[in-house]
Formats: C-alpha cells, structure tokens, sequence
C-alpha cells in the first residue's frame, strides 16, 4: 500500500500556477518595486521599501484569498492538510512573500 505522502500537491500547484498566469502584473510589480528599492540612494530607500512592502502585502492577501477559498469547501481535517500543503508550496514559488501563509 502506497501512501499519498502530500495529496494536495498537485491541486496546490495548479492553483499558483493559475495565480501566477492570472497576477502576473502583480508579479511584475513586485519585481520592479525590488529592484527599484535596490537602486534607490540612502534618502530615497525607506520609500522605496515601504513601496516594496506594500506590493508583496497584495501578493499574499490574493494567495491567501485563494487559499482560504478553497479550504472553505473542504472538512476540518482536511482543510489543514491543504493549507499546509499550499503554505510550503507558495512559500517555495514566491519566497520573497512573507512567511505566515
């Protein structure tokens, strides 16, 4: 008998892949705001950053908007197992994205 070490896997994985096709600007955004912030001088990077924050909070509010979606539809225990499993997985695609997904 094999078990099914992460069940959610692949489901989770489509998700962000469609998540990453469907915010893609998004994405973007967050690319040219860090790399602006990088560039920025001293009096200018304290904005930059905040900038920079603030597009990475969008990110997270809609992985944790899909997430919580799909997790309303399932059963407690199972529930868990998924948010678990998406957790490590967007944590792994958008590493730059904080951490409490």
């Amino acid at each position: 008998m094999r078990f099914r070490r992460d069940r959610f896997g692949d489901l989770v994985r489509r998700q962000l892949d469609l998540f990453a096709e469907d915010e893609d600007d998004l994405l973007r955004e967050a690319d040219a705001a860090e790399k602006t912030y990088d560039a920025a001088e001293r009096d200018e990077a304290e904005e930059a950053y905040g900038d920079y924050q603030l597009v990475l909070e969008a990110i997270a509010d809609g992985l944790e908007k899909l997430r919580d979606t799909y997790a309303s539809t399932l059963d407690a225990d199972a529930a868990d197992t998924y948010a678990q499993a998406f957790a490590r997985a967007a944590r792994k695609r958008f590493p730059k994205v904080r951490a409490d997904l």
